[in-house]
């Protein structure tokens, strides 16, 4: 009897043995020929799947609203000048404002033009016989360009990075007069891994904007810039990049078929060069746009990183503004001739800049016109071929209710004009459960008339179950990537950062590290710490809502990304 129980368990070992080995089996024949990386997706999916079963997903009734025809409006967007800190006061009653870039007006080694106004307001100068000063106002210059552009505000006076913003503002029927051509010195660059450069020098032959196009449009070399229409840098890359095409047209066909083929390798714009950076940290990126005075400043990017200057010098040009008195145009010359002397540039040496002034402007004079026109042709042309899907997915749990939800819905409806017709837009809301809103469908008339009505009538209430809203949203994406798989995939998460119910981050960290879709986040009231937590996975910006310009930061974030 003893025996015959024996033989009954061997029996059962053997048969389970048996199965195992023909599951395996199974499972080893059906992933023969196939990628790691397609059996890394089909995991996914499948994972995607059991998490998207379990959750309780409602298809919402969209209902029309009334669409806004008109273009953004700029000034409408733009926060109150106070926003942006005044970093020297004046200290008499003849003084200008001069609105000045970031890096040369802020503090520490970005804070040469602070240190230097001022000492010309301790200098006791004197203007037609004034006690003269300046008062100096920090604010990036792409983002001054828009107030003065738009009439929003106009300082005295205006030093940006480069000579492009004052002829983008004079372009646009601002009256603009050079004071200085040059303030400080600077250079623009494409900063690059060593090995890389090395490999590109062998290669190549020599590394310059040329020979990294072309590296870049044969997809042997991965690089990010940033934002044309907010970054110096980014700027002067675009012109260069347009100008190496084809150097007697930057708009010309040739060039804008060949600017098609490079953007269409270039796997990352970034809204800021923090977020460049971090993305570089993250070895996704060979190289990356940077002035030198910020490389040569970084420890961590002289060691491991070779600069290679581009385009035209970043030479913080003075301009005076409208019509100003002879008084305000002799002050701005008085600052203009105090900090470029002697013992101040030696200052502004000691802190980055004046350096590489061997090198000379690669590109020649661009109007104002030519400028804006390349900036509209990198909004149409940017993805490529390549068309957006993008869902936004919107907390509608109890803690949103109130102030939290009105700024969520006044971004969704002023933001949405950035959006552009030819990408295909979702909405999905969550609380305790999870609303598709709005199928995805082309951002056409009738799906934006669809999308402002969704947006005006989503309702706070319930918990708030973040991680199963980001899971549907994939699961929509995925769906549409199973007809188009070359479409550019986006989510957009608007929270306040707080998870209580459903899925964790932990659960979905995997999907989204598989797929690879950016998710930016957007923080309302927020745990700003936890929505980075979610951006961070591939490399998307976080942006902070509880701020009087966050309609204008997502205008510029959905300018970029869409």
């Amino acid at each position: 009897m003893r025996n015959k129980g024996k033989f009954f368990i061997i029996s059962g070992l053997i048969v389970a043995l048996v199965f195992v080995l023909v599951y395996y089996g199974v499972n080893l024949t059906s992933n023969l020929g196939k990628t790691e990386k397609q059996v890394t997706a089909e995991s996914a999916s499948k994972q995607l799947d059991k998490l998207y079963s379990s959750i309780d997903v409602i298809q919402g009734e969209p209902v029309k609203g009334q669409i806004d025809l008109n273009p953004a409006d700029v000034a409408e967007s733009l926060p109150d000048i106070s926003k942006y800190p005044i970093t020297v006061e004046n200290n008499t009653d003849a003084y200008v404002e001069v609105f000045s870039s970031t890096e040369k007006s802020g503090s520490g080694v970005d804070g040469w033009l602070t240190e230097a106004a001022q000492a010309f307001n301790q200098a006791g100068i004197s203007v037609n016989g004034k006690p003269a000063s300046v008062k100096l106002r920090n604010i990036a210059s792409g983002t001054a360009a828009d107030y003065i552009r738009s009439g929003k505000y106009i300082p005295d006076g205006f030093t940006p990075s480069n000579e492009l913003w004052g002829e983008i503002v004079k372009a646009n029927g601002v009256k603009t007069e050079l004071v200085a051509k040059r303030l400080v010195g600077n250079v623009p660059g494409i900063v690059i891994a060593k090995a890389k450069h090395d490999a590109l020098v062998e290669k190549y032959g020599a590394v310059n904007v040329k020979t990294i196009t072309e590296a870049i449009a044969n997809n042997e070399f991965s690089m990010g810039y940033t934002d044309p229409f907010a970054s110096s840098t980014g700027l002067n890359f675009l012109l260069t990049a347009l100008t190496t095409f084809d150097s007697s047209n930057l708009l010309s066909e040739k060039a804008v078929q060949g600017f098609e083929k490079f953007q269409a390798n270039v796997p990352f714009l970034a809204s800021t060069t923090i977020q460049m950076r971090e993305a570089a940290k993250s070895g996704m990126l060979d190289g990356f746009v940077l002035e030198y005075q910020t490389y040569v400043n970084a420890a961590d990017l002289k060691s491991g990183y070779v600069f290679t200057p581009f385009g035209v010098r970043h030479d913080s040009p003075l301009y005076a503004l409208g019509d100003l008195s002879q008084e305000k145009r002799d002050i701005l010359k008085a600052f203009a001739d105090f900090v470029t002397e002697a013992k101040v540039q030696e200052a502004a040496k000691e802190k980055g800049f004046n350096a590489l002034n061997e090198y000379k402007s690669e590109l020649p004079a661009v109007d104002g016109s030519t400028l804006s026109a390349a900036q509209k042709l990198w909004k149409e042309k940017k993805n490529g071929s390549k068309p957006i899907v993008a869902v936004f997915v919107t907390d509608v749990s109890g803690s949103m209710d109130g102030e939290a939800l009105n700024r969520l819905k006044e971004s969704l409806l002023k933001g949405q004009k950035f959006l552009g017709k030819d990408n295909s837009i979702g909405l999905v809301s969550y609380s305790s459960n999870v609303t598709i809103e709005l199928p995805i469908a082309k951002f056409d008339t009738n799906q934006q008339s669809l999308f402002v009505g969704a947006v005006n009538n989503l309702q706070a209430g319930g918990g708030t179950a973040t991680f199963d809203g980001i899971t549907v949203a994939l699961k929509m994406i995925q769906e549409q990537m199973a007809v188009n798989p070359s479409v550019k995939p986006l989510i957009f998460v608007l929270s306040d950062g707080e998870t209580n119910e459903g899925h964790s981050l932990k659960d979905i960290r995997s999907l989204v590290e598989t797929f690879k879709i950016p998710i930016y986040t957007i923080g309302y009231n927020a745990n700003i710490k936890a929505l980075e937590s979610i951006s961070s996975i591939n490399e998307a910006a976080s942006i902070n809502a509880d701020t009087d310009d966050v309609v204008y930061k997502i205008g510029n974030l959905f300018n970029v990304q869409m």
